[in-house]
């Protein structure tokens, strides 16, 4: 039997008077439960947001969660209003499409597009099949997601698939005769794959006829080049191990950031230029000129770099509360477009600010995790990955028209980072984001969900008795550590900071550490696997620091933090006395991925010291010689439980390999064999840390598969297509 203990605030009165409470403009009730009329305070509330809520309790019962969330009520009023919910099936396959259909209507924006009644919702709960009539437009829009063999592009209304061919993977979408909006894919050479990484990964010159990524292959990650009237990509020359890619102006140049700074290359190839610059991560950069690029810093600071060495901040750390201000576009009269992101992910406000004072004027509140402007129109990307698009006066800072889908499904990486980049020419590319699973991979590849929900996961880590799994996703904008119960397939929140990730075992199972930010620097955490209580705090230090692994006896953290000349170093932080870190591995080459094994005698870590990511064990706390384990290149170590086999990440010709490495401690240190068990190019790797874990027996892995990142979507004149159905095309 369902009891209704609370439904929500629809109308109130004062105790004094009888007056109503619900003003014109004020409103009352929980914001995830809220009609779109109720969040905006309108006088006349109707049954129909009756409807809407139980729409939304229907949802949450179906899913897990409400349709909108975020880590503020005014966040998720913001989604109310401009948003529409995702579609059910992406997440749970099993719900019949009637149901799911119903559900979303009940969840329509205006009142009269919902059920006329309560008698006529409960019909079509209990109907076997979808009209057209009866079917929401959310539904009606995305037809594909439904087939699980067919990527998710947007469907939007009146396109028509003209002209498809094999070569260079072209798919050419059009609107209607005489539009001039068109989408279609690229896909990477089969040699290379786009990157997984948390940081930018796209762009597009200003002229919108070259692209360049970030593509991955046996050699490492590399930038490569597709110009739209060529039917492959190649790479550039110098860009090796490159991230956040930029083109200048010209159309010449690519900035990027690599190792400690920024740095540009030609197109054409040759030696990288150091710019002037820092030794602090880049979340993103634009080009202002020829000669200036807007950068926004780890440290929270946005700056504007000149090629003659000089660094001027325009949104200095002291003075900023953010995490950082990301830059995506210059407005009319020299302003920036940025994201002010909050929380220790790269979502967060959409704001403009003055590169001269600093001064910021907010254009959406929460949830952006990415924004663009051509010819008065804005878009953004939500957390969620839905891109919007509106008519904008930059003048005022105010949006002045609907809210038009431009995308859905766009990717949005761990942590934020967007897949998505703007031209000045009124082109944009992104990256779809495909489903991500967690799944049980056993030695010979085969593969089985243990959940059904999806999210972004990310560093999965199983407890000492096997039981629960630590992971970290993205939900509603927010970042943090969940539990996962294997026997009851539960999910329990374990942080609560909005960005809580990379949680790392206790070796009693009764703490668990983890990554999250204060005051912009990213340090390490304990709290209990219950999530009750406060986080206690272990040791925050800039530029960063993140726990990796923990002695057996449970008195040192090992951890990754970045060297005064940027690269990553190992060190030791004792939970007890002085945590002063200890150096374990502190050289001009990057040592990360550090884990020990069972026995806490041996240290795997990968370093760059070769010119390339090689997987090494050595003794610890040492003295003795290192070996290298892995031959062509590796990465994400970790060791079996009975410490006799350490599993890496291999490159190989074709594919990624999981390998099996038999150590030898006795009477020397050796690599008795290796062994290749499966291709894991469809699991997502990371960094500075494994992205899967070994679980009990040895037999199994949990990892997540995302699938191949191989495509990207292009759409050519976007902001036509938003001024011409907002009414105003010219």
């Amino acid at each position: 039997r369902a009891l209704v203990a609370d439904f929500g605030i629809a109308l109130a009165v004062s105790t004094t008077g009888g007056t109503r409470m619900t003003e014109t403009g004020m409103s009352l009730g929980t914001p995830q439960y809220m009609s779109p009329e109720q969040a905006m305070g309108e006088r006349e509330i109707t049954p129909r947001s009756d409807l809407y809520a139980l729409g939304c309790v229907l949802y949450e019962m179906l899913l897990g969660e409400p349709p909108f969330t975020g880590p503020t009520a005014q966040s998720v009023v913001a989604k109310v209003m401009t948003e529409e919910p995702r579609p059910i099936t992406i997440h749970r396959r099993t719900v019949p499409a009637p149901l799911e259909a119903a559900v979303l209507r009940a969840l329509s924006k205006l009142p009269a597009d919902r059920f006329a009644s309560a008698a006529a919702f409960s019909e079509a709960l209990a109907a076997t099949s979808v009209t057209t009539t009866a079917a929401p437009a959310a539904r009606r829009s995305l037809p594909a997601l439904r087939l699980p063999h067919i990527r998710p592009w947007p469907a939007l209304a009146g396109i028509a698939l003209l002209a498809a061919g094999l070569a260079g993977g072209r798919i050419l979408w059009r609107e209607l005769p005489g539009a001039d909006v068109v989408r279609f894919t690229v896909v990477t050479g089969s040699d290379h794959r786009l990157t997984g990484a948390p940081l930018g990964v796209v762009t597009l010159s200003p002229d919108g006829r070259s692209l360049v990524y970030v593509g991955e292959n046996s050699r490492g990650t590399q930038l490569f080049m597709r110009r739209m009237d060529q039917l492959v990509a190649t790479p550039i020359p110098g860009s090796e191990g490159a991230t956040t890619p930029a083109i200048s102006p010209d159309g010449q140049w690519v900035m990027f950031y690599l190792g400690a700074g920024a740095r540009k290359v030609a197109l054409a190839g040759g030696s990288p230029v150091p710019m002037a610059g820092t030794n602090q991560v880049l979340f993103g950069s634009i080009w202002l000129d020829d000669t200036h690029l807007a950068v926004g810093m780890q440290d929270g600071s946005l700056a504007v770099l000149s090629e003659d060495g000089t660094s001027r901040a325009v949104v200095s750390a002291d003075s900023s509360s953010t995490w950082a201000v990301i830059p995506y576009a210059v407005l009319p009269g020299g302003r920036i477009l940025a994201v002010k992101a909050q929380g220790g992910v790269l979502t967060g406000a959409a704001v403009s600010v003055d590169a001269t004072s600093g001064a910021m004027t907010t254009i959406l509140p929460a949830n952006v995790a990415a924004v663009g402007f051509d010819r008065g129109v804005l878009a953004w990307l939500t957390a969620e990955g839905t891109l919007f698009g509106a008519t904008f006066d930059p003048g005022s800072g105010r949006i002045t028209g609907g809210a038009v889908t431009l995308a859905q499904n766009v990717r949005v990486a761990v942590g934020g980072a967007p897949g998505l980049a703007f031209s000045a020419s009124g082109a944009l590319v992104y990256v779809p984001q495909l489903p991500f699973d967690l799944t049980v991979v056993d030695r010979t590849g085969r593969a089985r969900a243990i959940t059904d929900v999806q999210h972004r996961f990310h560093s999965p880590r199983v407890s000492p008795d096997g039981r629960r799994i630590a992971l970290d996703f993205t939900l509603g904008g927010s970042r943090d550590v969940w539990l996962l119960d294997r026997q009851q397939g539960t999910l329990t929140r374990v942080s609560f900071e909005n960005d809580g990730h990379d949680p790392v075992w206790l070796p009693s199972g009764r703490r668990i550490g983890y990554a999250t930010s204060r005051g912009g620097t990213i340090g390490m955490f304990l709290r209990d696997p219950d999530g009750a209580g406060t986080a206690e705090s272990l040791l925050v230090r800039p530029p960063q620091i993140t726990l990796s692994d923990v002695t057996p006896d449970g008195r040192l953290a090992l951890a990754h933090t970045n060297g005064a000349d940027g690269s990553w170093d190992i060190v030791a932080v004792p939970f007890a006395g002085d945590r002063t870190p200890q150096p374990v591995l502190t050289t001009p080459f990057n040592e990360y991925y550090a884990r020990l094994s069972p026995d806490g005698r041996w240290l795997a870590y990968v370093s760059d010291e070769s010119g390339r990511n090689e997987v090494y064990v050595r003794p610890y706390p040492g003295p003795g010689s290192r070996v290298v384990v892995s031959q062509t290149g590796g990465s994400e170590p970790v060791w079996s439980h009975n410490g006799r086999e350490l599993f890496f990440r291999g490159f190989g010709d074709r594919g990624s390999p999981l390998i099996a490495a038999a150590i030898q401690t006795s009477p020397e240190l050796r690599v008795a064999s290796r062994t290749t068990l499966f291709d894991v190019a469809d699991y997502e790797a990371a960094a500075p840390h494994a992205n899967y874990d070994v679980m009990p027996g040895d037999r199994e892995f949990v990892m997540v598969r995302q699938g191949r990142l191989s495509e990207m979507v292009v759409i050519q004149n976007w902001p036509e297509e938003v001024l011409r159905r907002a009414g105003r095309s010219r």
